[in-house]
């Protein structure tokens, strides 16, 4: 059959679907793309929440208990105006800070409600960050490689205790964190099929309750052409990680304490990457983590017997916002 020799000039689309199946499949370099003086708002959400409830009897709740859950919820919108791109296609960008909601709470109570669209907020320490602005070099991989200068922002907070959680704001570890697309620099490959996939390990530390590692697994699931654009969508599981096993193991519960609880943890992410610009179009992160324990002393036929449930909770997102 001589009617079809290359997928696209076809005279027979039962052949065509045919060599679709067999390598004609769309590929994507999954990267970030920057030109000098681009600039694009993006909004980061982080989330950090642990909680102890009593779920037991009240009359058996110790008189002392206090439950509750102690966290903060922080949104940064920030304008990302790249100043210079060197040959390997990373980038200088310079970060201005355009708004910050901040939501504290300890034990349920909230200790700070900060939103700087809010006249009443503006003279608050966390207000003297809004227009404040660093450097960083960012990797087409998505890596924050390096805090150049944010020393102009740090100046402009100040140093005193009423500043603190606006300085913290501004370690170079929050800034990496903030800046990061860790299912980007994971990848090893320069093109990707839909259906490929590629891992890195991610621990996170709970306090008394231990530390877990997990083999984050992200999937290339589809790439779909939407007005014009090129958008790959990337699906993240996990498993829990044998690598770091012995290493965690000491860090875990043992013996008669650990047979107390009964663990469900779900965690879960997804990445929107415009291949067409080369930017992130939405990024999240979500983890959470049940501890049960229920009084192994209890009778048997006891209906509602003592039980404690902690809970920890992490998120990162990032949204594209212009």
């Amino acid at each position: 059959m001589r009617q079809v020799k290359i997928c696209g000039f076809a005279a027979s689309a039962v052949i065509c679907v045919l060599l679709l199946t067999a390598g004609c499949a769309q590929t994507a370099t999954l990267a970030l793309k920057f030109t000098p003086d681009d600039v694009t708002t993006y909004k980061v959400t982080t989330e950090r929440e642990r909680g102890v409830i009593w779920e037991g009897p009240l009359t058996n709740k110790p008189k002392s208990f206090v439950g509750g859950h102690t966290g903060n919820k922080i949104e940064v919108t920030f304008t990302q105006q790249i100043q210079s791109v060197d040959d390997e296609g990373n980038a200088v960008a310079k970060i201005t800070i355009k708004g910050l909601k901040y939501l504290a709470k300890v034990k349920d109570n909230i200790i700070l409600d900060f939103d700087s669209s809010r006249e009443k907020d503006r003279n608050n320490p966390l207000g003297k960050l809004i227009g404040q602005s660093y450097m960083i070099e960012i990797t087409a991989s998505g890596e924050v490689s390096k805090v150049i200068d944010v020393s102009g922002a740090r100046t402009a907070v100040g140093g005193a205790s009423a500043n603190q959680r606006a300085a913290r704001l501004l370690l170079a570890e929050v800034i990496k964190e903030q800046h990061s697309i860790p299912a980007l620099s994971a990848v090893e490959k320069n093109q990707l099929r839909p259906g490929e996939s590629w891992n890195d390990i991610k621990t996170f530390s709970f306090g008394p309750m231990g530390s877990k590692s997990y083999e984050r697994i992200y999937e290339l699931k589809e790439i779909n052409n939407i007005n014009g654009r090129r958008i790959a969508i990337v699906e993240m599981s996990v498993v829990p990680s044998s690598e770091k096993a012995k290493e965690l193991h000491k860090e875990q519960l043992t013996g008669f304490f650990s047979k107390m609880f009964d663990t469900t943890e779900t965690y879960t992410g997804e990445l929107r990457l415009d291949l067409t610009a080369g930017k992130v179009e939405k990024y999240f992160e979500e983890f959470r983590s049940d501890w049960i324990a229920v009084d192994p002393m209890a009778p048997e036929k006891e209906k509602e017997p003592d039980m404690l449930r902690m809970s920890a909770t992490r998120l990162y997102r990032i949204e594209r916002i212009d």
